[in-house]
């Protein structure tokens, strides 16, 4: 007999940290390195409207003549980030993030940020999954 499919939830961070889209992108960066992360989600009005990775920031921070005290969150970030359900399959979101090549899945609910899964937390999943099947 199978075990069923555990929900994103059990795995997500749950106290996500988030940004604005009038957040500079030096004040995004440093509220992701001293939270040690590397996705942040944007937030307007409590819904959920954007994500900011640490490759944006990268890349606003490598051009020439940009300053990123100046540049808001709005201009950097993706603005269709994957999203998905607290009681989604851990299964479902590990698959859409593998073949899309996603970096996390923002977690939802009525509207609001809830979680992040991120690949930091689907290989302690896979730890997880072999470590018991190995015992």
């Amino acid at each position: 007999m199978s075990k069923p499919v555990p929900p994103v939830r059990k795995y997500m961070t749950t106290t996500p940290v988030t940004t604005t889209l009038t957040t500079t992108i030096a004040a995004a960066s440093k509220a992701m390195k001293a939270e040690s992360i590397r996705h942040l989600p944007v937030v307007d009005d409590g819904r959920v409207v954007g994500l900011l990775s640490d490759r944006d920031i990268a890349l606003i921070e490598g051009l020439v003549g940009v300053d990123p005290e100046v540049v808001a969150v709005r201009d950097a970030m993706a603005t269709e980030p994957y999203s998905v359900g607290p009681d989604t399959p851990i299964t479902e979101v590990a698959a859409t993030m593998a073949s899309k090549k996603y970096g996390s899945a923002v977690v939802v609910q009525n509207g609001k940020v809830v979680g992040m899964f991120t690949t930091v937390d689907a290989c302690q999943v896979l730890a997880e999954v072999f470590e018991t099947r190995l015992r």
